[in-house]
């Protein structure tokens, strides 16, 4: 008998790391998409935090007045406000403490709903289907803000109080944050 070499691969080799070369592939794809998803939803709830407190320190800097807290308190994000008068958006302008609020406000709002970025005149930013519920008791002061999230798992205000499960539609793609700080 001669001593015979194989040389090469055969089919079925070549089917096999096929195989195992493209389930490689998808999975790669699938972590992808998953870890997108992922860094959307937490660029959406690092948002929702800045807005939450850029409110707080806001209020922090108009709080001369005790009773500017109070102006604050409401629901915001269903429609926006009018442009306030005067702007009070620069050091050449002098505003009241209430007038101060109103800009503050509208502001906030913006950002909240996303008006202040926009392309080809539809906004850009913000969060999807955003309201922000402010509420005061003295000195202490809740921001809540809900928004829409891309999947369904819970409803965000679940464990929360009932001014927070008030802030925004409910719903299993309802995210929510709650923020709680002291003004002087």
């Amino acid at each position: 008998m001669k001593n015979v070499k194989s040389q090469g691969l055969t089919f079925i080799e070549v089917l096999v790391a096929l195989v195992i070369l493209v389930t490689g592939i998808l999975g790669a794809v699938a972590m992808q998409a998953s870890a997108k998803k992922g860094a959307f939803d937490s660029m959406q709830r690092s948002l929702a935090s800045s807005l939450a407190q850029d409110i707080i320190e806001r209020m922090r800097g108009n709080s001369s007045n005790p009773n500017t807290l109070e102006a604050y308190e409401g629901t915001y994000g269903e429609t926006l406000n009018a442009v306030p008068s005067p702007r009070c958006n620069s050091n050449a302008t002098l505003c009241t403490p209430a007038q101060m609020v109103t800009n503050d406000l509208y502001e906030w709002e913006l950002s909240l709903m996303g008006a202040d970025v926009t392309q080809s005149s539809s906004n850009r930013g913000g969060l999807v289907g955003a309201r922000g519920c402010i509420q005061h008791a003295g000195n202490a002061v809740t921001v809540v803000i809900s928004w829409e999230g891309r999947i369904n798992i819970a409803d965000g205000s679940a464990n929360n109080s009932a001014f927070a499960k008030a802030c925004g539609t409910g719903g299993s793609k309802r995210r929510q944050i709650v923020v709680e700080a002291f003004v002087f």
